[in-house]
């Protein structure tokens, strides 16, 4: 292997910053795949990357306070796993409504729905789940879109009052709400309504 090689490529990761996660798939544009291999190999023996999980690596951001390397965002291995595999992901229930900062409690298991097979994960100590599943909302293309329809089919049609409208229109400014109510054609009909209230709630501040 090049010398070069592995350096550029830990240049590339650098450049990302501390706590980036990411695989194989991220280099494979500018390298080739036996130089990400072994440069991965080599970069881990020296203590550059750490290896999350088969084929997942991350870049270790160093807490002075705990004197550790931090744990990486979940939500980074999330997103690495869905360009790793080209699955569609998006957070179910809870997982949807600590997104959105909805809730204050921190979900035991991250769950997300998945175009692709239903996986299940362990990063460190926290259990993250992908479900498989093919539903009219799967076909929601825009992220927000998805994220809001989630969290309000988790809180139910009775507890996604007034109240609870007026607090998700504080997520997005009223542009934004506008593209996500356009988004949503195809989920029920609740659930358009308390994306219309919100959308309100944000035109009138």
């Amino acid at each position: 292997m090049e010398k070069t090689a592995k350096k550029r490529l830990f240049n590339y990761i650098t450049r990302k910053g501390k706590g980036w996660v990411f695989s194989a798939v991220d280099f494979t544009v500018d390298f080739k795949r036996w130089e990400i291999d072994q440069s991965f190999i080599a970069l881990e023996k020296e203590g550059h990357i750490k290896r999350l999980l088969p084929g997942v690596y991350y870049y270790p951001k160093y807490s002075n306070l705990l004197k550790k390397s931090i744990a990486p965002d979940i939500q980074q291995v999330v997103k690495t796993l869905a360009r790793k595999y080209e699955w569609k992901v998006f957070p179910e229930g809870n997982t949807a409504l600590n997104y959105l900062g909805l809730s204050t409690q921190i979900p035991a298991k991250y769950i997300y729905i998945s175009s692709g097979r239903s996986r299940k994960y362990k990063v460190g100590n926290i259990d993250l789940e992908f479900r498989h599943r093919v539903l009219a909302e799967t076909m929601i293309s825009d992220e927000n879109t998805m994220l809001v329809v989630q969290a309000i089919k988790s809180v139910g049609q009775i507890h996604a009052d007034k109240d609870f409208a007026k607090k998700l229109s504080k997520q997005f400014s009223f542009k934004e709400w506008v593209k996500i109510e356009k988004k949503s054609h195809k989920v029920t009909n609740w659930i358009l309504e308390v994306i219309q209230k919100a959308k309100e709630f944000a035109k009138n501040g």
